[in-house]
């Protein structure tokens, strides 16, 4: 039996086929009974030209489907290739949040010509969404739901979503609205099949509504999301009347761009929307530097403490080849505890009032962490390196200080970024390592000092 891995191989492999020999009418039969996110796979993959032409020769009840699931830099590079009135029916046939995600990355000019293509509930739609900050709940919703009244009965409520059911996102949960548009309850689709198509919808609709406003963080809709066990979330403006919905693809959408740009903090490098091969070596070359650049600079403070213990050093050259192996224990110790603290974090785990909480359980872990390993390395030290016990001493001891230091570390700034509204992720492994790695130093040798009495 062929893996999924396998198959979409053999899918991919016959559809360039059929491209490259013009076999277009089994083409399209072949697109029929694919899934549209396979298809966006293979285009994917093709250089732009062919992507562009496998695209033109799509079924029409495909093409908006397919380009939805393509990166959002194929989507404008098709979208510029194509006629002002091919581009319009594309965004009509597109979900408002995503034809919205698709034109903010848009030149003006360019997003100013589609508009004036689209139809005029289209249009609407879009700079209705337009309207919200970036990264809001208002900017990632879709406006497309089915919203019902509480005096429409069951008969009334099934011939509404039979009329715009079809161009809505989700159907699997109902929006009841009172004449203002407020949001006073819910219905699932389920409830409408089991009840009597006499009932009246108010009599049975859920009143304990939970919700988002279009101001709220994208990250926040998210964890509700996640909270609730929802598959769409209703989203409100400031006067409670209910405005869209986000549904659980957006949410998986969001959750990858909020990690990504975390993990890419947590490296030191200024986030990007682009994926890795699609980014060009002068953007990548953009994000990482500034980083580079401040870490580099803050390094020159490791090196002035080296130079300040210049005839320490001197006299016991011993010292200098166990320097890596703290400053390394100790930036691994506080990469620890800081990113398990930035995870707690963003799963709402641990508040900035628990900082003592948090600091008692991570100094209880690095004792135990440091005495283990000073332990460990004292029998190495003895047995394999051989060196004198009072050197010994004074790499253990200092080991065991470095990671009760790091660690504190590792779990206090996260948190104090975090009440000062800072991104914790910036507060990570590359910062933390270079503060772990001076005060590694300065303890090393104010401990080398005293017992070698230098």
């Amino acid at each position: 039996m062929e893996t999924r891995e396998e198959e979409e191989q053999k899918n991919e492999e016959l559809l360039v086929n059929l491209l490259e020999t013009k076999q277009y009418t089994k083409f399209r039969q072949t697109c029929a009974d694919l899934q549209a996110a396979d298809i966006a796979a293979v285009m994917d993959d093709l250089e732009d030209e062919d992507s562009l032409k496998m695209f033109r020769i799509l079924p029409k009840s495909m093409a908006a489907d397919v380009f939805a699931q393509l990166e959002i830099d194929d989507q404008q590079y098709i979208i510029r290739s194509l006629s002002d009135k091919e581009s319009a029916s594309i965004i009509d046939n597109l979900m408002a949040d995503d034809a919205t995600d698709l034109l903010e990355e848009m030149p003006a000019n360019v997003v100013k010509k589609i508009l004036a293509n689209a139809r005029p509930d289209t249009r609407a739609d879009i700079n209705h969404l337009l309207r919200y900050p970036e990264d809001s709940a208002g900017s990632v919703m879709t406006v497309e739901f089915v919203d019902l009244r509480e005096n429409m009965t069951v008969a009334d409520a099934i011939n509404r979503i039979r009329d715009i059911g079809i161009d809505s996102e989700t159907v699997n949960i109902l929006y009841v609205l009172d004449k203002e548009r407020v949001l006073v309850g819910t219905v699932a689709l389920r409830y409408l099949l089991i009840h009597k198509q006499e009932e009246v919808i108010g009599d049975f609709m859920n009143e304990n509504v939970v919700c988002i406003e279009t101001t709220d963080d994208q990250e926040e809709a998210a964890k509700m999301l996640q909270k609730y066990d929802f598959t769409a979330m209703p989203v409100v403006d400031g006067e409670k009347r209910m405005v869209g919905i986000i549904t659980i693809d957006d949410v998986v959408d969001i959750m990858e761009e909020e990690a990504t740009e975390d993990i890419e903090k947590m490296a030191a490098i200024v986030p990007s929307d682009k994926t890795y091969f699609k980014t060009s070596i002068f953007e990548t070359y953009k994000h990482r530097m500034p980083w580079l650049l401040l870490l580099m600079i803050s390094a020159t403070f490791t090196g002035a403490i080296i130079t300040s213990y210049e005839k320490a050093l001197a006299s016991y050259v011993v010292l200098t080849a166990y320097i890596p192996m703290l400053m390394d224990t100790g930036g691994n110790a506080g990469s620890q505890a800081s990113v398990s603290i930035i995870r707690a974090l963003s799963l709402d785990e641990v508040e900035f009032r628990e900082l003592p909480k948090a600091i008692w359980k991570e100094l209880r872990v690095a004792v135990m962490c440091g005495i283990t390993l000073a332990a460990v390395n004292f029998v190495k030290l003895l047995i394999v390196d051989r060196i004198p016990m009072e050197i010994a001493a004074i790499v253990c001891l200092t080991l065991v200080v470095v990671v009760i230091f790091a660690k504190f570390i590792g779990c206090c700034l996260p948190l104090l970024a975090d009440r000062i509204h800072l991104d914790p992720a910036v507060m990570a492994s590359p910062l933390i390592t270079t503060i772990v790695d001076a005060v590694s130093l300065l303890t090393y040798f104010q401990i080398a000092t005293r017992i070698l009495h230098l």
